[in-house]
């Protein structure tokens, strides 16, 4: 009788779990197998649905192609700089958010604006600060001139250039979830941990290393590991500032050149963008997996 309880038990879970399994196969798991395929089929040919052969030569093509380079390139660097950048800056604007007690939902609101801004009009914006047009240098360069410096076309310039606005965009973009995220955290540690500090003399900066930053330490690993995989997956943040010919301002991303390789002006190879995308999953997954090792002994649950 116990065992027929429990039989059924299991089946009733399996029927909750059942439409999620089935949304997930449909649109996860197949894309991802079938993805897995058309990543060895050689000269596939969308029209026809056939190739000539099974191998790893989309790999190489993809690999020894300078605009997928480029593209890693400009991958990495945004997300080493954007990701420590954000999380960090939002971190002291939450500490000083959580310090606040007048007006703080007010602050919290406007900081979380640009979160629910459209990211492309958010582009738009930072176009007009940055970008050199035939009546102005734009807002940005205006600034630099007032304190002695020489005019910088950030948008259509130097390469260093248009990182620095491609990276201060991303930041800006990120950040307002990062604070709502931190605050709420900050919010939830237990005052009783900062009234036995205040008790044993302990220094503020001690009582942030020693209790607050272990007891958000779930959150942050969290928004880290959400903010490399949302990183490695830019793509309309590149757009909205340098437009969709990416490969001509060497600003293009991983994600952009998947997207170049099926509907660009050099789209229609779907096997060398199905490779770039796998390589795109090994990459976050192995950042993934090493993130989860260093959480281990730094998360404290």
């Amino acid at each position: 009788m116990g065992k027929k309880k429990l039989s059924l038990g299991s089946l009733k879970g399996w029927l909750y779990l059942l439409p999620a399994i089935l949304f997930l196969g449909c649109f996860m798991v197949y894309p991802l197998v079938d993805v897995f395929i058309y990543s060895f089929e050689e000269g596939y040919n969308s029209a026809s649905q056939t190739y000539f052969g099974i191998g790893l030569y989309n790999y190489s093509y993809v690999l020894h192609d300078p605009y997928f380079l480029q593209a890693v390139k400009n991958t990495f660097l945004l997300v080493i700089i954007t990701v420590p950048l954000s999380t960090g800056i939002a971190l002291l604007i939450s500490i000083g958010l959580s310090s606040i007690k007048p007006l703080r939902n007010l602050f919290q609101t406007v900081y979380f604006l640009p979160y629910v801004t459209n990211t492309l009009a958010v582009g738009l914006v930072f176009m007009i600060l940055f970008k050199k047009t035939a009546y102005s240098d734009g807002l940005i360069n205006l600034l630099i001139n007032c304190f002695g410096g020489s005019s910088v076309d950030f948008i259509d310039g130097p390469y260093w250039a248009k990182m620095f606005v491609l990276c201060v965009y991303t930041i800006w973009i990120v950040m307002p979830f990062k604070i709502l995220i931190l605050t709420s955290a900050l919010s939830s540690v237990n005052e009783v941990y900062y009234n036995a500090a205040k008790v044993d003399g302990t220094s503020r900066f001690r009582t942030f290393v020693r209790i607050t930053l272990p007891m958000i330490s779930p959150m942050l690993f969290y928004l880290i590991i959400t903010g490399f995989i949302g990183a490695f997956k830019a793509y309309s943040d590149a757009v909205a500032l340098f437009g969709t010919d990416l490969n001509a301002a060497k600003m293009n991303t991983i994600v952009g050149y998947v997207y170049d390789m099926l509907y660009g002006n050099s789209g229609g190879y779907p096997s060398y963008a199905s490779a770039a995308a796998i390589i795109l999953f090994a990459i976050i997954l192995t950042i993934t997996c090493i993130n989860l090792l260093i959480s281990k002994k730094n998360v404290h649950y």
